[in-house]
């Protein structure tokens, strides 16, 4: 609801005089909301959003335009963008009946335009975004997305903002190597395990486990973890099938460090844990 004032002034001859001032007030009959489906995001992901349109009024709304800015926020001079829009993701309902998408054009900014409202009626848009390597990363990480809607005897532009934060949880991954490729019976064979955490911690409440099943049979095994020897406790080996699996907890691995480029984008430093299982063949 906006309010105006008006004033006229007369002039002839001689002078000019004021005349009063007049107070009028705007009511608008549409009104939108913006809410995030997702519950966070992840580097590389999807997140979700849904904005409501509804009409009030007696009229249909028709041209009216929502502008999406997909998070932007300024890194010195230059505009960055940590959503891009996903094509062909748009979702269109007319009063709760799935209606042919109005324009869309992707941006950055997103802009969808030729929206009709009906009387007494709403519209629903629900739309995904990518999220893109300028989105904050680490605890503090959180993207606030904001809507304007403009047109259709929409006085004041209208806005809603969603905001999402990271979601903090352990990333891992997990390459193999062994030493030496090429071997003869009784040699040692060395397998190592790099793993890496591109999200948060992975302590001993994660739960860690690897298992493998070497084949040759390892015999008279030495297992370190970050160059420690690891006791037999912390691992179980079956001889006979070559089954080997580390008990729970036991493997813990760091997490990553996030540090923002000049240009505004995010690089991710995994944490990194090795495990070495040495053993003889044959």
């Amino acid at each position: 609801m906006a309010t105006f004032t008006n004033q006229a002034t007369l002039s002839y001859t001689g002078g000019s005089i004021n005349s009063n001032i007049v107070t009028g007030e705007i009511t608008e009959t549409v009104t939108a909301t913006k809410t995030a489906i997702s519950a966070g995001y992840t580097p590389d992901g999807t997140v979700s959003y849904a904005v409501s349109i509804v009409n009030s009024g007696a009229t249909d709304m028709t041209g009216i335009t929502v502008t999406d800015d997909l998070g932007a926020y300024l890194v010195g001079d230059e505009t960055v963008y940590p959503l891009a829009f996903v094509a062909d993701s748009l979702l269109y309902f007319v009063d709760g009946v799935p209606a042919a998408a109005p324009t869309v054009t992707a941006g950055p900014p997103l802009t969808i335009s030729g929206i009709t409202v009906p009387a007494l009626g709403n519209v629903m848009l629900i739309y995904e975004a990518r999220v893109t390597e300028f989105a904050p990363l680490g605890e503090a990480g959180e993207i606030t997305n904001t809507i304007t809607v403009t047109g259709g005897c929409i006085v004041t532009p209208l806005t809603d903002s969603a905001t999402i934060s990271l979601l903090m949880a352990p990333r891992l991954s997990i390459a193999k190597s062994v030493s030496p490729a090429v071997l003869i019976g009784c040699d040692e064979l060395t397998y190592t395990f790099v793993i890496q955490n591109a999200g948060s911690e992975a302590g001993a409440d994660a739960g860690v486990v690897i298992t493998d099943v070497f084949d040759p049979i390892l015999r008279n095994l030495t297992v370190t973890l970050d160059g420690v020897t690891l006791p037999a406790s912390a691992y179980t080996y079956d001889e006979a099938t070559g089954l080997f699996t580390t008990v729970a907890g036991q493997i813990t691995v760091p997490g990553a460090t996030f540090e923002q480029n000049p240009d505004g984008s995010w690089m991710t430093t995994p944490g990194i844990t090795v495990l070495t299982i040495s053993g003889t063949i044959g």
